[in-house]
């Protein structure tokens, strides 16, 4: 018998299916994760492909002769924007402002750390002609478990809620992301030895 799920890839004891609702969105969430990424136990961005039917998830580090990315790039009719802090990034609710409702928004997550998603994104050209766009609705993240070298760092699955808050902001209830989220934070949290968590997370 696996020690993994076979639908959410993780731990069976630490199996997150039972806190996954579906979401219907009208937006298409596109995640490339960082091979590392995928048998982490804090990773999120499986908690955004499992709730969102309208959502595709590729492993990976160079995307650039990826047939399948490649062959949804090319589509026509869709807009497709990459969530990356590069210096020609635009605010994503100024896109929104101008956007055309009989086209179809794609948005693009690199799913690493800092420095595994600045590789991926070097390596991916095939992304380089894409508008990029940074999140203008960021506070600060709830990622208590994981490390970010920026305050506002956010995980995968906190910056899909933050993009599709802006892209649908009225039509759908997000919450269920959230909330799976931090259900998984809070079972990590207790599976570690005590004073782990208060000695290197806390402050």
């Amino acid at each position: 018998m696996s020690r993994y799920c076979d639908n959410c890839g993780k731990a069976n004891k630490a199996c997150i299916c039972h806190w996954i609702k579906p979401i219907a969105t009208q937006t298409e969430l596109w995640i490339l994760q960082h091979p590392s990424e995928v048998k982490r136990a804090i990773g999120t961005a499986r908690i955004l492909s499992l709730s969102l039917p309208n959502s595709r998830l590729w492993v990976g580090e160079d995307f650039s002769k990826h047939e399948e990315l490649n062959a949804a790039l090319a589509d026509p009719e869709s807009d497709i924007y990459v969530v990356y802090p590069g210096e020609r990034a635009t605010a994503l609710s100024d896109i929104v402002e101008h956007a055309k409702p009989s086209r179809k928004n794609v948005i693009i997550l690199l799913d690493g750390t800092w420095k595994k998603a600045y590789k991926m994104w070097q390596l991916s050209t095939n992304l380089h002609h894409l508008p990029l766009v940074h999140l203008d609705n960021v506070e600060t993240g709830n990622y208590r478990i994981r490390k970010s070298p920026k305050d506002q760092g956010v995980s995968t699955v906190e910056a899909g809620y933050l993009a599709l808050s802006v892209l649908e902001p009225t039509s759908i209830n997000l919450q269920p992301l959230l909330d799976a989220f931090e259900n998984m934070i809070n079972f990590q949290i207790q599976q570690m030895p005590p004073g782990v968590f208060d000695k290197n997370y806390k402050g």
